[in-house]
């Protein structure tokens, strides 16, 4: 069993919903990205979504582009991300971490050796925005060998043919994206991401995490009343934006606000 799956498993069991924060790896230095983790996590994260730094984040509104540039202005790497997540790991083993990002840097290394190397540090699931699953074969099996989860995102446009296909290749749980737009834009309406839900549970057992539009704590509640989990990304990393100068800063707010979300998703 995959560690994704067994936090599900074990939360889901105890009536609670799934915490998923994203940050960008080396955002606004690699010296803060592990403590951080490791603070989110006491904060009340269930699983850490790591962000690979790219130069073209289309899926991504400006918070989110900004935290990249931030991060590549130190030349963070994939090599680099993956170094993370072993640090990370020599204290924390039963946190699942999901790296996201772009194709481009795991074409570059190559798909076998990108999944040997992020099982081998302790990577559990892996969520590419820009490709489909019926381009994937060969990636899937890349993951799959190496016991990855390979996670793939469902929109609001998505019809229910596509949808049956998206799940069936994905492992881990699926990405609802709430909104028509990149992270960070546009309203959150509660009843269509319920509708949505309900369709992707319908043509699978994975569960269902929703992120893109939840930026406070109601939202959030709101969310976690519909799916199985809660993705927060951008009210994050503006968090760290504001901060960027003042690592304990960052720590602070950050963790203040994990904490207002878990809170809300609880009650």
């Amino acid at each position: 069993m995959s560690l994704i799956k067994k936090r599900f498993e074990e939360r889901l069991a105890a009536g609670r919903k799934v915490l998923i924060p994203y940050i960008t790896a080396g955002d606004p230095r690699p010296e803060v990205t592990v403590s951080l983790m490791h603070n989110m996590v006491e904060a009340g994260a269930d699983i850490i979504e790591l962000g690979v730094p790219f130069s073209d984040p289309m899926a991504e509104g400006p918070v989110i582009q900004k935290a990249m540039e931030r991060a590549l202005e130190f030349d963070t790497s994939l090599s680099q991300v993956l170094d993370m997540v072993a640090e990370f790991r020599l204290s924390d083993t039963q946190t699942p971490i999901v790296v996201m990002g772009y194709l481009n840097p795991i074409e570059v290394m190559g798909y076998t050796e990108f999944a040997e190397k992020a099982a081998s540090v302790g990577v559990d699931g892996v969520l590419t925005v820009d490709i489909p699953p019926e381009e994937a074969e060969a990636y899937i099996n890349s993951l799959k060998n190496k016991g990855l989860d390979a996670i793939f995102l469902v929109a609001p446009t998505t019809n229910a043919q596509r949808m049956e296909q998206i799940t069936h290749a994905g492992g881990g749980f699926v990405y609802y994206v709430s909104v028509k737009g990149v992270t960070g834009a546009g309203h959150l309406n509660t009843d269509e991401v319920s509708d949505k839900v309900e369709q992707i549970k319908a043509v699978s057992d994975l569960p269902v995490g929703v992120g893109f539009g939840i930026h406070d704590a109601d939202s959030a509640r709101r969310v976690a009343d519909v799916s199985d989990a809660v993705v927060v990304g951008s009210a994050i990393v503006k968090r760290i934006e504001e901060n960027a100068a003042n690592s304990d800063k960052i720590n602070t707010d950050v963790c203040n606000f994990i904490k207002e979300l878990r809170a809300a998703i609880d009650s």
